[in-house]
């Protein structure tokens, strides 16, 4: 309500309730709730759910509480998956692949999906070889710098419009999602959310251990490949779309942790849906800066209130 009330115009909430139910008696109401405000609470919905639960499934996974997209390296091959989109697609233009793809929001998800896969699936095959979970995240670290690496060539080669589009959007941002996108994002998110709940027990028993998961009947090898499939299409989705958004994915699941008080992941899983949702509200509503015509990136935004988190988390030594 406090997003939908509060931007470069203030609705009363009288006003609000009646542009909702289509009895708007000023025009201009519902289409600045309609067409500007409610796509940007949907993505943040979306967003912020999608992120937490990725985040929340790559803590239990490596068993480690900065764990995240973010911190592997996920949110990295996403954006050179985009950047190759974005900023090589006048290169790439005389295969006809992408020239029949270039104008479409599926390459676009395509390619951050691709991205956020190749690096976790590169994860997971060292993984397999090194058992110190402190490694892994050094490597996936490195992984990070080395897509960012990529990325800064592929940006020093580009065109100044190109350059200019991929800026804008590694600064991460909602306000550019529209409804069409929606139809397409909403889906895949919802349904591949639906699909972590069905994998609620099989975390609780990779909580404890590969050798505990492996008593109690869990293919651990599936369970893996369905892990990395799920976060890959939902950071990767998020990231395609909003841009990287940092924070959210390592600090919803604490958030989780600290308010349910339960290491049960079905429940985990409702609490960081619910707080991821809440979060990114947030952030959006401190973002478009309530009166005025300014908006902020939603990184400054998550940064500002993600990394006290983690600092406490690191502080603290929690563990899950």
């Amino acid at each position: 309500m406090l997003n939908l009330a509060w931007g470069s115009v203030v609705i009363p909430l009288d006003r609000i309730l009646d542009a909702l139910l289509g009895n708007a008696s000023i025009k201009s109401d519902a289409t600045i709730v309609w067409s500007f405000r409610m796509p940007k609470i949907m993505a943040a919905i979306f967003s912020g759910a999608s992120l937490g639960v990725s985040g929340l499934l790559m803590q239990t996974f490596f068993r480690n509480p900065i764990a995240g997209p973010f911190v592997l390296g996920i949110s990295s091959g996403a954006s050179l998956g985009v950047a190759l989109f974005i900023l090589a697609s006048g290169w790439l233009s005389s295969f006809a692949f992408f020239a029949f793809w270039g104008t479409s929001n599926w390459m676009l998800i395509l390619m951050a999906m691709l991205g956020a896969g190749l690096v976790l699936f590169l994860l997971m095959l060292i993984s397999w070889r090194i058992s110190d979970i402190n490694t892994l995240l050094i490597l996936g670290l490195m992984f990070g710098s080395a897509t960012s690496a990529i990325v800064s060539l592929l940006q020093y080669f580009s065109s100044q419009q190109a350059l200019q589009q991929f800026v804008l959007w590694s600064m991460g941002s909602l306000t550019g999602v529209t409804w069409e996108e929606l139809t397409l994002l909403a889906p895949i998110c919802a349904l591949f959310i639906l699909l972590t709940f069905g994998l609620s027990k099989t975390l609780d028993a990779l909580l404890l251990g590969d050798q505990y998961a492996l008593s109690m009947g869990v293919n651990v090898r599936r369970a893996q490949q369905q892990i990395i499939v799920v976060t890959a299409v939902l950071a990767g989705g998020i990231t395609a779309f909003c841009g990287p958004i940092a924070f959210v994915g390592i600090a919803v699941p604490h958030l989780a942790r600290m308010f349910f008080q339960t290491h049960r992941h079905f429940v985990l899983l409702l609490g960081t849906i619910l707080l991821g949702m809440i979060t990114l509200l947030l952030c959006q509503f401190i973002a478009q800066l309530p009166g005025s015509d300014q908006m902020l990136p939603i990184n400054v935004v998550t940064s500002f209130l993600g990394a006290p988190m983690v600092i406490y988390i690191v502080l603290s030594r929690r563990s899950i």
